[in-house]
């Protein structure tokens, strides 16, 4: 019951940038404050909270980080995930979570006008900024699973690219890979960025609108659907993922990411954990397993369903082709 008050302490901390203000040497409460303009009583209960938490170490009236948050929450470091914070605490996402009984009675949420669903919902350009940091080790994972040479040209269907990691990082790791990304006008301003920074803005185009309504094209090597499907009903997915199918070449691939719990709903940990998330944010969202998502792809027209754990992350990799 208490969780909550934990959270809010870390949004806290991020925001004020209290890991970063140590990191640079500001070890005491009133140091802190000083760098952070905060009052130093509010320093010390918070960093005292941060220790009692394991986020960071105490010696006497010195606080230090761990390495944990040395390497993940001081913006000083190249792996800072702080900005998650943005997204995961944001209005839309605790607004759901606040109204879950109305939720579970209705089975899916009750938050409407800039929710995950809506059309251009201002929440995915917060997502697309704030999560993309996290994007990292999944994207790479993607990228490392497709199977092809790394002088292959690639055509590169990026579904609801939002930030554009996925496909900046096939764009990447695949110098000829040609990356065409689909998603609301507003939130492709931040993949473009994202391309612009990572040196890959001349291979990187864009379908901006809803993936359920654009024309893709066709004759694509290669399309990511990450992240996408969980938001979507059985039915929905299907008729999607049909689509998918007639935009690939003959040997084409689709790549979706997904969080896949167990037949039995309850593990692993993280993977039976997001279907709450989906019903506080969607009306019929949910985390499929592998069963569910093979029985969607093999109605729609994919013969061959790899599945690949990208352990010790929560999220998992589908390879779906035509050809058996």
């Amino acid at each position: 019951m208490t969780a909550f008050q934990h959270s809010a302490a870390l949004k806290a901390a991020v925001e004020l940038e209290l890991f970063t203000k140590i990191g640079e040497g500001n070890k005491t409460a009133a140091a802190i404050a000083s760098s952070t303009g905060a009052a130093e009583r509010g320093v010390r209960i918070l960093a005292d909270t941060m220790t009692v938490l394991g986020l960071l170490t105490k010696n006497g009236d010195e606080y230090s980080l761990t390495s944990d948050t040395a390497f993940f929450l001081d913006k000083n470091s190249q792996a800072y995930l702080g900005s998650a914070v943005e997204f995961l605490m944001g209005p839309t996402q605790m607004r759901g979570m606040n109204d879950l009984t109305n939720a579970v009675k209705q089975g899916g949420t009750t938050v409407t006008g800039d929710g995950s669903v809506d059309p251009e919902s201002p929440m995915w350009v917060t997502f697309a900024r704030a999560m993309a940091p996290l994007m990292f080790p999944s994207g790479e994972a993607i990228a490392a699973n497709l199977g092809y040479p790394s002088d292959k040209k690639l055509k590169v269907l990026d579904i609801a690219a939002g930030h554009g990691m996925f496909g900046i990082l096939v764009a990447k790791a695949y110098p000829n890979a040609e990356i065409h990304a689909v998603d609301w006008p507003n939130v492709l301003t931040v993949a473009t960025e994202n391309a612009e920074k990572f040196g890959v803005a001349d291979r990187h185009h864009l379908i901006p609108g809803s993936a359920f309504d654009v024309d893709f094209g066709s004759d694509y090597d290669v399309v990511l659907v990450t992240n996408f499907l969980h938001h979507f009903d059985v039915e929905t997915n299907t008729k999607f993922m049909r689509k998918v199918n007639d935009a690939l070449s003959a040997d084409g691939k689709a790549i979706t990411l997904e969080f896949i719990p167990n037949d039995d709903r309850v593990s692993p940990r993280a993977e039976a954990l997001f279907p709450l998330v989906m019903l506080a944010a969607t009306p019929g969202g949910d985390a499929y397993t592998l069963a569910e998502l093979k029985s969607m792809f093999e109605n729609a027209g994919f013969t061959r369903n790899e599945h690949i754990a990208l352990s010790p992350m929560p999220q998992h990799l589908v390879i779906s082709s035509k050809l058996g």
